[in-house]
């Protein structure tokens, strides 16, 4: 309340609201830069940060895996090895898995998909069924993924093709997009037995296999530990951390909200170039102005500070409209180019605003500094006699 009060008694507050009403279009047109500024660099990095969480959303909950593969030059993780990997602590679940890439066909069209084969306890582990119910152990049955499902318009009891053999739908997997040890919105899920018995050619083994680990603090120790105990004679396992990936993606979408709010802050500084124009002709409009108050004892200090007033207020009015209207444009940009609006309402989504929002204010500041230090350095002699 003393602070409103303050402000409303200030000499060079009074100054500088009188300066900015004076010739209120040119200030109109000045704050519109600072608007449109403002949301460009907040709609573009609520864009960026809707981009990272959308990714990471699709991922899924996978920072607490370890995904073992085959080295170099080797065909499958065995099941000797596989013994080995259940010895390793600090591990809450094993799951091998058998993979092979094939042609899917549901009545007279055909896809390309993966072709799963796990056991149903550990199938439930990694996806989650939308429609229907998981496969039953040894059975003639499969679970199919929700982007297969959806290509097909298969429903359950349907049945599929799979190398000449037609499997029974018995259950849809909810979608759960990319995946590091699988990928099932596109696969096709069958018990391990069925499996052999189609894909009889294969060597015996596992393509990979998926462990989950009790927290994430332990990701490393037990990496470590799993290359201690299969790679001590040579390189036969090559284990992936999923929680770096997450981390090198997460430095990746920082580096694309930076790049996408470095385009939208061209708009703010030609928006502080048009307020230095403004201000200037300001400062030459005024010229006796300043004279008779430097004259009548007026400091460099009173008039710099009077002008840095002004470009203050311009800035936070237009700033603080340029944020609200930035809500507007964010979650326009979010239906536009992700087709919803959920990642909008992300509270890291409004730190942008805020930044976008102080960037406006220093862009106004430094567009009235010029002007400003020209107007406190004037002569007042100068100043009198200009016409």
């Amino acid at each position: 309340m003393n602070l409103t009060k303050n402000l409303r008694s200030n000499m060079y507050v009074q100054l500088a609201r009188r300066n900015l009403t004076r010739h209120s279009m040119r200030t109109v047109l000045a704050a519109i830069g600072i608007i449109i500024g403002v949301i460009a660099i907040s709609s573009m990095g609520i864009l960026g940060n809707s981009l990272k969480l959308s990714v990471s959303s699709s991922l899924g909950d996978v920072g607490n895996e370890l995904i073992v593969y085959p080295a170099y030059g080797e065909n499958t993780v065995t099941e000797k090895q596989l013994d080995q990997l259940k010895k390793v602590g600090d591990v809450e679940s094993v799951i091998p898995v058998m993979i092979s890439s094939g042609k899917v066909e549901y009545k007279s069209e055909s896809t390309y998909g993966n072709v799963y084969g796990i056991e149903k306890d550990d199938a439930l582990l990694l996806v989650e069924v939308d429609e229907g119910k998981m496969f039953r152990a040894g059975s003639s049955d499969c679970v199919v993924g929700a982007s297969l499902a959806r290509h097909f318009e298969v429903k359950v009891g349907g049945k599929i093709t799979v190398k000449d053999s037609q499997f029974r739908v018995v259950g849809i997997l909810e979608e759960a997009g990319f995946g590091f040890g699988i990928s099932p919105d596109q696969g096709v899920f069958m018990s391990p037995q069925v499996y052999e018995k189609i894909y009889d050619d294969k060597e015996d083994g596992y393509n990979n296999v998926i462990m989950k680990v009790k927290t994430v603090d332990d990701i490393e120790i037990v990496k470590t530990a799993i290359e201690d105990r299969l790679n001590k004679k040579e390189e036969v396992v090559q284990v992936l951390a999923t929680n770096s990936i997450l981390d090198s993606i997460d430095e990746i979408f920082n580096s694309i909200s930076l790049f996408l709010m470095g385009i939208g802050s061209i708009s703010l500084l030609v928006a502080g170039v048009s307020i230095l124009n403004v201000m200037l002709m300001s400062t030459m409009e005024r010229t006796k102005e300043i004279g008779i108050m430097k004259a009548v004892g007026a400091s460099r200090k009173d008039v710099l500070k009077m002008f840095m007033m002004e470009a203050l207020f311009l800035g936070i009015a237009a700033s603080l409209v340029g944020g609200i209207l930035s809500l507007g444009g964010g979650f326009v940009v979010n239906i536009l180019i992700l087709k919803e609006s959920s990642y909008f309402f992300a509270p890291s989504n409004f730190l942008y605003i805020i930044a976008g929002v102080l960037f406006g204010v220093v862009t106004s500041l430094a567009g009235g500094m010029y002007p400003a230090w020209k107007a406190a350095n004037m002569r007042p002699l100068d100043a009198l006699r200009y016409e």
